[in-house]
């Protein structure tokens, strides 16, 4: 079992930028894959990004792509995503997900641990 802490969110004027961390407990890093996550009040959870558990393979959803990278350091346990000229339609929790998989699903069902989340807020 892992376990997710997520930090490095807030409060930022559209065209900002801001990094994301997710910390993980545990000695297997780099056997899991790595989901972010978004859910926005009123909707449901929405994926982001993801990367497999090397780092060699990444995905990303339409609306995020060319502004947020997804990089992990598996030395640190440590998964980020830098977000880039963000926008107000941005603005949701943040959550990061694991799963004991070699390729990184786009689903909330392929990962079964999950951070609390971290609120990123994008002023207009």
């Amino acid at each position: 079992q892992v376990q997710l802490v997520e930090s490095g969110g807030g409060l930022v004027q559209a065209g900002g930028s801001l990094r994301l961390s997710c910390a993980a407990s545990g000695r297997t890093f780099s056997s899991y894959a790595m989901g972010w996550f978004r859910q926005a009040p009123g909707k449901e959870r929405e994926f982001v990004a993801a990367i497999s558990g090397s780092g060699g393979s990444t995905d990303y959803a339409d609306s995020v792509k060319g502004r947020f990278t997804i990089s992990r350091n598996n030395a640190k346990n440590t998964v980020y995503l830098q977000m880039n000229s963000l926008k107000p339609e941005d603005t949701a929790v943040y959550v990061c997900a694991a799963a004991w998989t070699t390729y990184p699903s786009v689903t909330v069902r392929g990962y079964p641990y999950w951070g609390q989340g971290t609120q990123v807020t994008v002023s207009s």
